[in-house]
């Protein structure tokens, strides 16, 4: 009797302590999902996205480490494009960050930023799905 009283009581606390950590993941994270990857030279490119008041907030950016870069860049949403522009690095750190609200369409939204180096062709493209 005592020996699945301590089953029982392992498997209570053990369910807890599984509920407690999603809990606190969720609230720490906003729902925030982020990727990031390598461009085709030396650049690394970051994608996030997070639900916001019915929307969507993506922010994409493009760190080269070399200041004073022009990029052309655009950033689709389920295939449709969502916004284009041309930027430049910046800083020290030598990146650029672009950040736009979409609306939340129906089950799954998908993300592609791309950008161009004008100057030495080379190409970022980033993807996530929310």
């Amino acid at each position: 009797m005592k020996l699945s009283v301590r089953i029982a009581a392992a498997a209570l606390l053990a369910t807890s302590v599984s509920v407690v950590g999603t809990g606190s993941a969720l609230a720490s994270g906003g729902g925030a999902e982020t990727h990031r990857g390598s461009c085709s030279g030396s650049t690394d490119w970051k994608i996030k996205a997070k639900p916001d008041d019915g929307r969507i907030e993506v922010e994409s950016e493009i760190d080269s480490n070399q200041s004073g870069q022009t990029w052309h860049w655009v950033l689709t949403h389920d295939g449709d494009v969502a916004a284009r522009g041309t930027s430049m690095t910046r800083g020290a750190s030598g990146s650029f960050e672009v950040g736009r609200r979409t609306d939340d369409h129906a089950g799954s939204d998908s993300f592609r930023f791309r950008a161009v180096n004008g100057a030495t062709d080379e190409v970022c493209v980033a993807r996530m799905t929310l």
